[in-house]
């Protein structure tokens, strides 16, 4: 199965208010289940704040940092 990484980061991205797993998943037509084991795998995707629930449980709002195009990268000397 291919990754889904770099698409939920651009996805996040392109999000300005963040979004919760449900909507995530509902964008990539999959089951939440699946998201929570992705998305702490994900580079730079962390939750921005939690939700106040209508019903049930918080619900955490994902988020991604947008890495600056000059950051320099690892230097493994």
């Amino acid at each position: 199965m291919k990754s889904r990484h770099q698409a939920i980061r651009d996805l996040l991205l392109a999000s300005h208010d963040g979004l919760t797993v449900n909507e995530i998943a509902d964008y990539f037509e999959c089951n939440p289940n699946t998201l929570y084991n992705t998305l702490p795998a994900v580079w730079g995707v962390y939750i921005d704040r939690w939700m106040t629930p209508k019903r049930g449980q918080y619900a955490a709002v994902y988020t991604c940092i947008k890495v600056p195009p000059n950051a320099p990268h690892p230097n493994t000397d």
